[in-house]
């Protein structure tokens, strides 16, 4: 009788840690999806292909309960990755693995929208005349530090300092960075081909502007730590250096 060795073959498992959101349901849940619905109306496109994370921890719902609350969310193209704070009684199989541990980062608000300014008075002058909104910004005055991510989908978005690696700007509208950007920055995100990036000193790891993206490694070496401007060019985006 012989006997036949077998070698364990080792397997690589690296780690890597990557940005999502998380969604914190409140009771009625009637009333929340319809504010969900409210966001996605407005936000074409918030939650595409972006990892989400569902915060149960202060939800006082059964197993059932959120059974359909994620059918609710699938049929919004909402795809949860992990559930955080579900107590083991409420879960079971088939649903999204159980989450913990995350860091925390700053909450994500998206503003309603804001009323048309000085619509009287246009009317005055010009009876027939629509009323003009200004478009909706957010300014950032400190610097963004690695895993935060900052969402805004409604505007513009202006950083007044540096945007460190690993962390994220999301903007609707153009992106305005009076630093140094290292991380990535995705103008235009909700369908802007018009939107542009502006920084101070460019040294990202990924750029956007309307789904196209640009990889640290696509970018001209001799773009990399000056003052430029990127704006898209049909499917390529395009940069130049800012005096």
């Amino acid at each position: 009788m012989s006997n036949v060795l077998t070698e364990a073959r080792s397997i690589r498992i690296k780690g890597r840690s990557f940005l999502a959101l998380m969604l914190s349901p409140e009771l009625p849940l009637d009333d929340w999806l319809a504010r969900l619905d409210d966001l996605a109306g407005r936000s074409a496109g918030f939650f595409l292909e972006r990892p989400i994370v569902l915060d149960v921890a202060e939800l006082d719902i059964d197993r059932t309960q959120l059974k359909e609350l994620l059918a609710e969310l699938a049929n919004r193209n909402v795809r949860i990755m992990g559930i955080e704070g579900g107590r083991p009684s409420i879960m079971g199989p088939g649903m999204p693995p159980a989450m913990r541990g995350g860091r925390p980062a700053p909450d994500v608000e998206v503003p309603a929208a804001e009323p048309a300014q000085a619509a009287e008075k246009a009317a005055e002058v010009l009876p027939e005349a629509q009323p003009i909104r200004a478009p909706a910004s957010m300014i950032v005055r400190e610097p963004v530090r690695s895993g935060q991510s900052i969402i805004f989908p409604e505007g513009d978005v202006t950083v007044i300092g540096s945007v460190a690696s690993g962390a994220e700007i999301i903007a609707g509208g153009s992106v305005h960075i009076y630093g140094t950007l290292r991380g990535r920055a995705l103008a235009g995100s909700v369908g802007n081909a018009g939107a542009r990036i502006f920084c101070r000193r460019l040294e990202a790891e990924l750029l956007a502007i309307d789904g196209v993206y640009k990889t640290a490694e696509d970018m001209a070496p001799d773009l990399r730590g000056q003052a430029v401007q990127l704006w898209l060019d049909g499917d390529s985006i395009k940069a130049e250096r800012l005096n």
